[in-house]
C-alpha cells in the first residue's frame, strides 16, 4: 500500500491526495507524519472494505465517510457529522452493514424523533443515507421521516426595532444590532468583520467565526454568494469609526457575548424576548415591507437564490399586516356601502430604519 508523499502548503498545513476508486481525495493535517497516517487509516479501511464490504459495523462507515470529507466540508459541519455518529442511531451503529434493515433503520429514527426537532431528524437521516449510498448502495430505504415544522419567527415590530436601536445607544452591542437589522449580517460574520475589511465607505464580509468544538473557528462566509461588499451608511459609519481598536476584528464580542447582551437589552428595557438572529429576519422583513427587489435583497443578505429569502427570513411585521388587513376591509366596505366613509383611511406607509 504505497502511500504519495505529503506536501507542506503555504498556510503551513501538510496535505496528501490519495485515490479510492477513482476518486481523489485531499487530506490536510497539522504536520506530516499526521496527515500520511491519516491516509494510511483510510487506504487500509479501502482495502478492508473490497475484500469484506458488509462486514464492518455501521459506526466504522461512518467514521471513514467522515474522514474523506474532513478536507472539503466546512468544519462546523464535519463536527456536527462526528456529534450525530456519536449520539444518534446508537442501536445501529454497532451493527455489520448486512445486518441493518429498513425496519431497524425506521425504529432508530422513530427513537430519535421522540425528543429530537423534525429538522435534526432529518439531518440524523440524511446523513445515514449518505453514508449506506457509500459503503452499502444496495440497501434501498424508504423511512418515514417527521413533518417538517415550519418555524415562525417572531419578528419586531418597526416601533419594537426604533425602541431597540435607541436602548442599544452607546452600549458594546450598539454595532452587532445595526450590522444585523440595517446590513443583514449574520452573528457568524459580524464576528468575523476585521479592521482591513473596512475602508470608510464599504464592508468587505469574507470571513466567518464558528463554534467547533467550543473553539471558535475562522473560516470563509457561508457561501460563495455570502461573500460580498456593502456600502456603510454614515449612521453606522459613526458607529464604526467610534469603536475602540482592540485587536484586529472591527466587534470584539465572540457569539455568547453578543447573544446575552442582547438578550439582557430585551429584558432591562421590558420588550419582548428576541433572539439575536430574529434582527436580521426584520432586516429581509423591512426589504419586503419596502418591495425591495429580490435579487438586491440577495445579494445585501448573501443569498444566491430567493428560496431562503422567501421561505425562511422574508417574514410579514405585524404592524404592517394589521394596516394592510385594515385597508382590504376598508376596500370592501366601500364595495358593500359606498356612501357610507370608512373609519380609517390612512394608508400603510413603511419607514426606512
Amino acid at each position: 500500500m504505497k502511500i504519495p508523499k505529503a506536501q507542506q502548503r503555504a498556510n503551513g498545513k501538510w496535505r496528501v491526495q490519495i485515490t479510492i476508486e477513482g476518486q481523489r481525495i485531499s487530506l490536510t493535517d497539522d504536520t506530516e507524519e499526521e496527515v500520511t497516517l491519516k491516509a494510511m487509516n483510510i487506504l487500509h479501511g479501502a482495502e478492508q472494505y473490497k475484500k469484506e464490504p458488509l462486514s464492518i459495523a455501521l459506526d466504522e462507515a461512518y467514521k471513514r465517510y467522515i474522514e474523506s470529507k474532513d478536507s472539503v466540508l466546512a468544519p462546523s459541519t464535519i463536527s456536527e457529522y462526528r456529534r450525530m455518529q456519536k449520539n444518534d442511531l446508537c442501536g445501529l451503529m454497532k451493527l455489520p452493514l448486512r445486518d441493518i434493515t429498513p425496519e431497524k433503520v425506521q425504529r432508530e429514527i422513530n427513537k430519535t424523533a421522540k425528543d429530537k426537532s423534525p429538522k435534526y431528524v432529518r439531518n440524523v437521516h440524511g446523513l445515514l443515507v449518505s453514508v449506506l449510498k457509500e459503503y452499502h448502495p444496495n440497501l434501498m430505504l424508504r423511512t418515514t421521516l417527521p413533518q417538517k415544522v415550519r418555524y415562525d419567527a417572531k419578528i419586531p415590530t418597526t416601533e419594537e426595532i426604533k425602541s431597540i436601536l435607541q436602548y442599544a445607544t452607546g452600549t458594546d452591542i450598539e454595532l452587532p444590532i445595526y450590522l444585523s437589522v440595517w446590513l443583514g449580517l449574520r452573528s457568524s460574520e459580524i464576528q468575523g468583520l476585521k479592521w482591513e475589511a473596512y475602508n470608510g465607505k464599504t464592508l468587505a464580509i469574507k470571513e466567518a467565526v464558528v463554534v467547533v468544538d467550543r473553539k471558535r473557528v475562522v473560516k470563509g462566509t457561508k457561501t460563495t454568494s455570502s461573500k460580498r461588499t456593502l456600502p456603510v451608511p454614515p449612521h453606522i459609519k459613526t458607529i464604526i469609526e467610534a469603536q475602540e481598536k482592540i485587536g484586529d476584528n472591527i466587534v470584539p464580542l465572540n457569539r455568547d457575548q453578543i447573544y446575552k447582551r442582547f438578550s439582557k437589552l430585551c429584558k432591562d428595557n421590558e420588550l419582548p424576548h428576541f433572539r439575536f438572529h430574529d434582527l436580521r429576519h426584520a432586516s429581509a422583513s423591512v426589504m419586503l415591507a419596502l418591495g425591495i427587489p429580490d435579487k438586491y435583497a440577495m445579494e445585501r443578505m448573501g443569498h444566491a437564490t430567493n428560496n431562503m429569502l422567501k421561505t425562511v427570513y422574508q417574514h410579514t411585521m405585524e404592524d404592517e399586516k394589521t394596516a394592510i388587513g385594515k385597508r382590504i376591509d376598508e376596500y370592501f366596505e366601500k364595495l358593500i356601502a359606498p356612501d357610507i366613509a370608512p373609519n380609517n383611511t390612512d394608508s400603510v406607509v413603511t419607514q426606512p430604519i
